[in-house]
């Protein structure tokens, strides 16, 4: 079997892989990139960050798309992962012309938050709609499906009790943009951290040259990692990014606090569409399941050194874990198997 992907993020990239295991003998064309195998196109040729960024593409995601459209021919079957700004247009062009290809969407849009109309879009292009998140599904009556959210395949340990002992983790993100913003404030806050390990987790991707470009010089405190999840394991706190590694530092029990900054008119433009109490994936799956808050968050000009030290200071690990347990519960199981049942069917 052939399948025509679509992975434009880097979380995606990894979900794919954790797929690929359980998908023996299935072939992958497309847009994809993890361990030795890679498309046509890779997670680097999207790597982009606000809406501003976005418009200086458009004429180069328009050629891609049409290609990708044509890719499709060859494929058995047509798999989109999250991305929706790009794959729900692939969509529509592939079943305009193609009109009998099962095209099969992987990590839903989040309609909850911003563009509900692509709810009709999504069941009116796609024959398989599969969500990550229990709360999402009621919005498509009846045609998607929980299919459990993939972090829970990728994670190899979850700890099983509070622990005060261990690293101070920094996760400054995955774009160039954000580790600008970020790496500098995680710099900051580490010099008021003495006598403490403190781990900086890169993307194993990056290459020497682009871990200059993006993070300058790194202070020597900083013990440089690209094992996310060992990381986290092995940490008593976390400083991280908005982004997949908030609720991965959740499900794995490590405390953390949320910081993010953004251009001002991308936050300006977000804040007229995005409906949201929170940013962080944790405190929006909780509070579906009455859960509460489980982290702080600082946004902009609160995003500085002084509230993230004070959050770090004042974290109530018993009480976080108490919240975790609730949140495991909640996604319940992974995803990759089951998906893979669906996509062989």
């Amino acid at each position: 079997m052939r399948i025509l992907v679509s992975a434009l993020e880097v979380s995606s990239n990894l979900h794919l892989k954790e797929l690929s295991k359980h998908l023996e003998g299935v072939e992958f064309i497309g847009i994809y990139e993890f361990e030795d195998q890679k498309g046509i196109y890779t997670p680097k040729d999207f790597s982009i960050m606000g809406f501003i960024d976005i418009f200086r593409k458009i004429r180069f995601f328009k050629s891609i798309l049409k290609e990708m459209c044509e890719m499709a021919k060859e494929a058995d079957k047509v798999l989109l992962l999250d991305s929706s700004g790009f794959n729900l247009p692939l969509a529509k062009a592939i079943r305009k012309k193609y009109p009998h290809k099962e095209i099969i969407y992987y990590i839903l849009p989040q309609v909850w938050a911003w563009k509900p109309w692509r709810v009709k879009a999504l069941k009116r292009y796609c024959n398989k709609l599969y969500g990550i998140l229990p709360f999402e599904i009621g919005m498509y009556r009846g045609r998607a499906e929980y299919i459990g959210h993939p972090l829970l395949d990728e994670i190899p340990h979850f700890k099983t009790e509070v622990s005060e002992e261990g690293s101070i983790v920094f996760m400054p993100g995955s774009r160039k943009q954000e580790i600008k913003r970020m790496f500098p404030l995680f710099c900051e806050v580490a010099k008021e951290l003495e006598n403490e390990r403190k781990v900086l987790v890169i993307p194993h991707q990056f290459d020497e040259e682009k871990i200059k470009e993006y993070y300058g010089e790194i202070p020597e405190e900083f013990e440089v990692v690209s094992d996310a999840n060992l990381a986290l394991y092995e940490a008593k706190f976390a400083f991280i990014c908005s982004g997949t590694a908030t609720l991965q530092s959740a499900l794995i029990g490590t405390p953390f606090v949320l910081g993010y900054k953004a251009k001002t008119l991308d936050l300006w433009i977000a804040k007229m569409f995005v409906k949201l109490r929170y940013i962080g994936l944790a405190n929006i799956l909780s509070s579906h399941c009455g859960g509460g808050v489980v982290h702080q968050e600082f946004i902009q000009g609160e995003c500085n050194a002084t509230n993230l030290l004070q959050s770090y200071w004042a974290t109530n690990r018993e009480e976080f874990f108490e919240k975790i347990q609730r949140l495991r519960e909640y996604l319940a199981f992974g995803s990759s198997q089951r998906l893979a049942q669906k996509i062989l069917e």
